[in-house]
């Protein structure tokens, strides 16, 4: 079976378009909220097994593990048979593991929430390279970093839900040392799953395929795709500067709770847990701001500039004591607001037919959040505020990547402060060529014209 037939964002009608990016944009509501449990559960589970912060990062690794192992069949899959089908599978494994919670809840199994975290994101990561994928092509790549910010500013709100959930059920009265609430919070998730799933089934989503993209970029002399898919090098060192982010990004939130305790200044587990709702809800306004940036500055040049804060601030919270650190840890999460969605939209413009493989791999680097957390729980076990150190690190990779992205830029056409459109600006080279310099429709579709059209263009 070939792949579906498809379209491109900008051949949607208006109520075609919004319809297609409110419901995908339901799916990023979904997983923040299972994010935002899981940082939290971290910390209860050392109270409810008598585990060590080193061990229960088993449950990050086994979260983020699950989309370095799924998340490249994920995309294979939605490249075959497109992305309604992608997210169903996606929705069925994420309800699949929550409703797992309960017998594990029920017998005090912290292996069995280990697997079934593994398996919740499994699901997550086949609904990330749909969602996010889809939700970036969905439009001009003028605003695609805009429009992924604004979806995904959705999972910072759910995000935020689930720590003060936890703070007023988890760790209050007898709830702090049992998992009778942890039962019946995942049955909802696994409903909320079941919900959405039924609600994709009868819902007309546009389908948007790496051939119409291709299509489109073709038109206008942008031929990136004619390379093979290893030599996409902005979509390859994307995955490794996206793989070091979401490391980093893991590592402050994982032990967040406990940096906050561990600072002596009389703050208890559940006061901590509400500091961290508040953290994840100035995450989410930063995201909400970031929209309204990338509307105008290019998103390689201001996820340099947040790059740079974050390592700044990840270096304030690991030597800061007290007071002074737990603010340089609010100021972090704002400025990492911005750097998932941006990497991933810079990563995989103008891929062409290889959109949805590239998706995959930029997801397939949040397994980065697996390897980061042992590493930072290895020193938190001796000291919490060092260990932050080690986030410093992935931020550091990020900002090499965004920096030299800015770099190439520059050099092939000049340095960018507001955002532009490609294939717009390409349409518009075209228009001006006089009739001398225009290549002929059969010159146009073999390759060496093509090259020569493109350099006409640039220097146009």
């Amino acid at each position: 079976m070939g792949s579906p037939a498809g379209t491109t964002g900008a051949q949607l009608s208006r109520g075609r378009w919004i319809f297609a990016f409110s419901l995908v944009t339901s799916l990023f509501f979904t997983w923040g909220f299972a994010y935002g449990l899981l940082d939290v559960l971290n910390a209860h589970f050392q109270e409810v097994f008598g585990i060590s912060k080193l061990q229960s990062t088993l449950l990050q690794l086994a979260y983020f593990g699950a989309y370095f192992v799924f998340a490249p069949f994920a995309s294979i899959f939605m490249d075959r048979y497109g992305y309604k089908k992608g997210i169903h599978i996606g929705l069925g494994l994420y309800s699949l593991g929550a409703i797992f919670f309960w017998p594990s809840a029920k017998f005090q199994k912290y292996g069995g929430f280990v697997g079934c975290t593994f398996v919740i994101g499994c699901g997550l990561s086949t609904l990330e390279v749909a969602a996010n994928s889809y939700i970036a092509v969905l439009g001009t790549p003028k605003y695609a970093a805009a429009r992924l910010n604004f979806s995904q500013g959705f999972q910072g709100v759910a995000s935020f839900a689930g720590p003060m959930i936890a703070s007023r059920w988890f760790f209050q009265g007898k709830n702090a040392t049992s998992l009778d609430t942890v039962q019946w919070v995942y049955l909802a998730v696994a409903g909320l799953g079941v919900v959405l799933n039924i609600m994709f089934y009868f819902c007309d989503l546009p389908e948007i395929t790496g051939d119409a993209l291709a299509e489109e970029m073709h038109e206008v002399g942008l031929t990136n795709d004619d390379q093979p898919f290893l030599k996409q090098y902005r979509c390859i060192f994307g995955w490794v500067a996206q793989t070091a982010y979401v490391g980093a990004q893991v590592a402050v939130a994982s032990f967040a709770v406990n940096y906050m305790v561990d600072q002596n200044i009389g703050i208890s587990k559940s006061h901590a847990s509400q500091l961290f709702s508040y953290c994840q809800i100035t995450f989410t306004v930063g995201r909400f701001i970031g929209v309204g940036l990338l509307n105008l500055i290019d998103p390689a040049l201001l996820l340099s500039f947040y790059g740079i804060a974050c390592t700044a601030f990840a270096l304030g919270v690991a030597f800061s004591p007290g007071v002074a650190g737990i603010g340089c840890l609010f100021t972090l999460f704002f400025f990492e607001s911005i750097c998932y969605p941006v990497i991933f939209t810079i990563a995989t413009k103008n891929l062409g037919k290889h959109t949805k493989r590239g998706s995959g791999l930029i997801v397939m680097g949040v397994g980065g959040g697996a390897w980061y957390p042992p590493a930072q729980g290895s020193i938190a076990d001796r000291n919490t505020r060092l260990s932050y150190v080690v986030p410093f690190t992935g931020y550091a990779a990020m900002t090499v990547y965004a920096v030299g992205i800015v770099i190439d830029q520059a050099i092939k056409g000049g340095f960018r402060f507001r955002t532009v459109d490609e294939i717009e600006q390409r349409k518009q080279q075209l228009a001006a060529l006089s009739p001398r310099e225009k290549v002929s429709e059969d010159d146009f579709d073999k390759k060496d014209s093509r090259d020569v059209y493109v350099e006409n263009v640039d220097v146009a």
